[in-house]
């Protein structure tokens, strides 16, 4: 069995570590729907989403590593860290659910992922910059492809509007912990690294609303409740798709792919 590896609690690596594991844990889930998806084409789309995400998360990851300065590469920084050195938000951990529930958490997930690439493409580190660059281009695509989806099922039969509303009633609770600000924030804004996370939350308002109107949903009141995925305190849900993740990169050490 492969050995945990430790992380650095430099504040860039951490900043960086959270994009990344977000976008790391939430590829797990959606490809979790390969050959389980309502049609083919939607199969192949969730597919390449969940590959786009990878990509984001190879690339982060790897930008990380090479700041903290100890040698650890994508793989081991993806695959050899234990639950409570990840630093992804909650929501992205949670069960994939129905396709309801996937599509609204995608619609969440993607308008996020694309204010915050937007504004990493300003980083003052050139490689975040030029991974966010490339990244924005698939988060507009999967949040229009998600926001579709929304629509279509808010709008379809009685049976896919109920399942939109449960998903809704059990996922948005979650979305307050992305605007959560710390002290890695405050050190990646006075660095210029990337903007607090806080920063980007009245656009994602707008656009999620935009959203919301056009599927004929009413945004939720926000709760007292906060999850606590970005300090490395899991749900019950982590240890399990993390078992799966990290199976193989831990049965044989050193694999690549």
């Amino acid at each position: 069995m492969q050995a945990s590896i430790h992380v650095s609690q430099d504040p860039a690596v951490q900043y960086l570590l959270r994009a990344g594991d977000s976008a790391l844990v939430l590829a797990q889930r959606l490809g979790e729907w390969t050959g389980h998806a309502p049609v083919l084409e939607e199969d192949i789309a969730l597919a390449n989403m969940a590959l786009d995400l990878l990509g984001q998360a190879r690339g982060v990851l790897t930008r990380a590593g090479q700041l903290e300065g100890a040698d650890h590469d994508e793989d081991q920084l993806a695959f050899l860290r234990e639950e409570r050195d990840y630093r992804n938000v909650t929501l992205v951990e949670l069960p994939r659910g129905d396709f309801a529930f996937t599509v609204l958490r995608n619609a969440a997930m993607a308008t996020f992922f694309k204010q915050l690439w937007a504004q990493l493409q300003r980083s003052s580190d050139e490689e975040v910059a030029a991974i966010a660059g490339k990244a924005i281009k698939e988060a507009r695509y999967h949040q229009q492809h998600a926001a579709d989806w929304v629509v279509r099922l808010a709008q379809g039969t009685e049976e896919s509007r109920r399942r939109v509303d449960a998903a809704l009633a059990d996922l948005w609770r979650f979305t307050a912990e992305l605007f959560q600000d710390d002290a890695v924030d405050a050190a990646a804004e006075a660095s210029g690294l990337g903007p607090r996370w806080s920063a980007l939350q009245p656009q994602w308002q707008s656009e999620m609303t935009q959203i919301f109107d056009e599927a004929g949903l009413t945004m939720p009141q926000s709760t007292s409740f906060l999850s606590t995925g970005k300090r490395g305190v899991h749900s019950e849900h982590m240890g399990f798709i993390l078992t799966e993740m990290q199976h193989l990169q831990r049965a044989y050490p050193g694999g690549v792919w």
